[in-house]
């Protein structure tokens, strides 16, 4: 892939937003970022992978990359484009709009596939949803983020990240004032690691998308495990309105079993 002459540069308005993400998660939690992305690969093209453990998580993911001086475009639901602030704003970052189970979801790789020739770092979650895991384990992942790395020649660092789920309970806004105020008083410790890159051949056949697939989720796991060492099965709190699925278990290819089934 050639990247531009002129690479993507992150528009001023989110720049600041990185800086206030900094300042929300530090007034609720204490952030510990681990890892770093090497600087030949820190103005990209890259794709930082992440596991999705809550609502809370994006501002933990911009506040880390923050610290780490990186600037990434997120791809983001179409939801969130399609409200009256968050939107334009969102559009204005040089965010990346996703619809999800929508026909148009075609155009968010061709949009990528653009910005990652612009020299962009994408910041993506492969499991395309919140887990459901019982353990908060990464799930199956979705093969869009393999199918970037394999058409732009772009590497993916896996990102993991653990306990901004304490922060904002399941279906917020609503209860989300009380667990704010927990957080608040108890500043929970919220981990995030930035993990070694992950390269791909330009195989787009199923079965090596799929393989490529399983590497950047077996790669989150093995990350997020130091995280939650402490919690290897279950996490110490459930947030009870979660849903539970085990639909979607992810079973890494080295262990043969998902981490919830490894560790009883």
């Amino acid at each position: 892939m050639t990247v531009a002459s002129q690479p993507w540069r992150p528009p001023l308005l989110w720049r600041a937003a990185m800086a206030a993400a900094r300042v929300v998660v530090g007034s609720v939690c204490r952030l510990r970022v681990t890892g770093d992305v090497p600087d030949a690969l820190r103005r990209g093209p890259l794709i930082l992978a992440a596991n999705h453990v809550g609502a809370f998580d994006p501002f933990v993911l911009t506040a880390a990359c923050a610290k780490r001086r990186i600037a990434p475009r997120i791809m983001a639901t179409g939801g969130l484009f399609r409200a009256p602030v968050v939107g334009p704003a969102m559009r204005a970052a040089g965010h990346i709009r996703v619809d999800r189970r929508e026909p148009t979801v075609i155009a968010a790789f061709g949009t990528a596939q653009v910005a990652l020739a612009e020299g962009s770092v994408l910041l993506g979650y492969p499991e395309g949803r919140i887990t459901l895991d019982p353990g908060m384990w990464p799930e199956r992942g979705k093969s869009g983020l393999a199918r970037l790395a394999k058409a732009s020649g772009a590497p993916v660092v896996p990102v993991a990240q653990w306990g901004a789920h304490l922060v904002l309970p399941w279906g917020a806004p609503r209860g989300m004032s009380g667990r704010i105020w927990w957080a608040i008083r108890h500043r929970p410790v919220v981990r995030v690691h930035f993990g070694e890159p992950v390269r791909f051949d330009a195989d787009q056949s199923a079965r090596a998308v799929r393989v490529a697939t399983d590497r950047i989720m077996d790669a989150i796991v093995d990350e997020l495990r130091p995280l939650r060492a402490d919690e290897p099965r279950l996490p110490a709190w459930t947030d009870p309105k979660r849903p539970l699925s085990t639909a979607r278990t992810h079973r890494p290819a080295a262990r043969g079993a998902s981490p919830l089934a490894a560790a009883e």
